[in-house]
């Protein structure tokens, strides 16, 4: 009679879930990886949009590339070339001084490697959570987490009330699972990991806007394909899309991030809930009219729209020297940027970590 396998839940797409659920499938373990949103990636997701002449538009709206010198790390990053989900963005990178109006500490290509997932910033996300062994449910939000003592597994419940099943492990890797946010309680009660608990009170974290632009022409005025800004209280840096690797060159395609300071003020201002459109159209202006303010000759977008990433950073770091959390008993992994690091290499080194942690008691599933 065949050994029944072990299942595991994943709650969470973005690279730090998806890593830890490829990993989980290759040690022999049934994988059902959950997000509420369309696709994976989280803030490595990749923007479609489509203009008004029916023109489409891809933005890597989130994370704009990552760097890496875990070896482990970069094993995997080799692995994902040889696979072509990744390739190195070799570009020149600067900063923008706005007191003096110049471009300062060029840094020339092959200074410091940077690496983009290929043919969008989701590739790499999205290829694991399709790895063999893993089974990937989107538009599928989990809506509550119950522990069955007797028969110590978990129980999952969708947002709808639907059953999703049991299963003897569970990876959260969405912080809004775990921890509490504005005073909005976690899924998870708090309660049924008491050692965790005080660690996983409200994680405080930073918000940002993106800017998507879209030229009919090269911005020649610019001089790096991507940069900081230095003395900006509203801009925080800006990078040109289709100047990685793998993008398409039919349009001039720019990513902006305001700062931490401009998002906060907006946001105690509008409050937490979903920006309007008319509030965003207000957003893409104001970030746009810093930007013109460069005195670097910045024409008319064909394209102008802004997005609001409402947890974009950890302010914190909760788990340095484990990576990630770990409740051995009830097979409870926690994982994320947030537990490491507020990076890309932070957020698969967490979930490297809570993949680990299930490899070391796996016959005990």
């Amino acid at each position: 009679m065949a050994a029944v396998v072990p299942r595991v839940a994943v709650i969470g797409s973005g690279i730090s879930g998806a890593v830890c659920a490829s990993i989980l499938a290759r040690n022999g373990l049934s994988v059902t990886l959950f997000d509420f949103a369309r696709g994976p990636g989280g803030r490595m997701s990749q923007r479609r949009e489509i203009t008004e002449d029916g023109n489409e538009l891809f933005f890597d709206h989130g994370a704009p590339y990552f760097t890496a010198s875990n070896p482990v790390v970069l094993d995997f990053i080799r692995d994902w070339e040889a696979r072509g989900l990744v390739a190195e963005w070799k570009e020149n990178f600067g900063s923008f001084d706005f007191a003096s109006k110049r471009f300062l500490d060029i840094e020339k290509e092959g200074v410091g490697k940077k690496y983009v997932g290929v043919p969008g910033m989701n590739s790499i996300c999205s290829a694991l959570c399709h790895d063999p062994g893993v089974e990937s449910k989107f538009r599928q939000g989990v809506g509550r987490l119950d522990w069955l003592e007797d028969e110590e597994t978990w129980s999952l419940t969708g947002l709808d009330g639907e059953h999703l099943g049991q299963f003897k492990g569970v990876v959260a890797s969405d912080k809004n699972i775990v921890s509490p946010r504005m005073g909005i309680q976690p899924l998870l009660d708090l309660n049924l990991v008491p050692e965790l608990a005080s660690k996983l009170k409200e994680i405080p974290m930073r918000s940002c806007f993106a800017l998507m632009l879209a030229f009919e022409e090269p911005l020649s005025s610019i001089p790096v394909q991507g940069f900081s800004f230095n003395n900006s209280e509203v801009l925080s840096w800006a990078t040109c899309n289709n100047s990685k690797p793998g993008r398409s060159t039919n349009s001039e395609i720019w990513v902006l991030h305001s700062t931490d300071k401009y998002a906060e003020r907006l946001i105690a201002q509008t409050g937490l809930q979903k920006p309007s459109t008319a509030t965003l159209i207000e957003i893409a202006d104001e970030l746009f009219q810093e930007f013109q303010d460069t005195g670097l000759n910045i024409p008319r977008p064909f394209f102008k729209k802004a997005h609001r990433w409402g947890s974009a950073f950890p302010a914190v770091s909760i788990a340095i020297e484990d990576k990630c959390l770990w409740d051995g008993k009830k097979k409870l992994a926690i994982c994320g940027d947030f537990c490491v690091s507020p990076t890309v290499e932070g957020a698969i080194i967490s979930g490297m970590a809570a993949a680990s942690k299930f490899a070391d008691i796996q016959s005990c599933l």
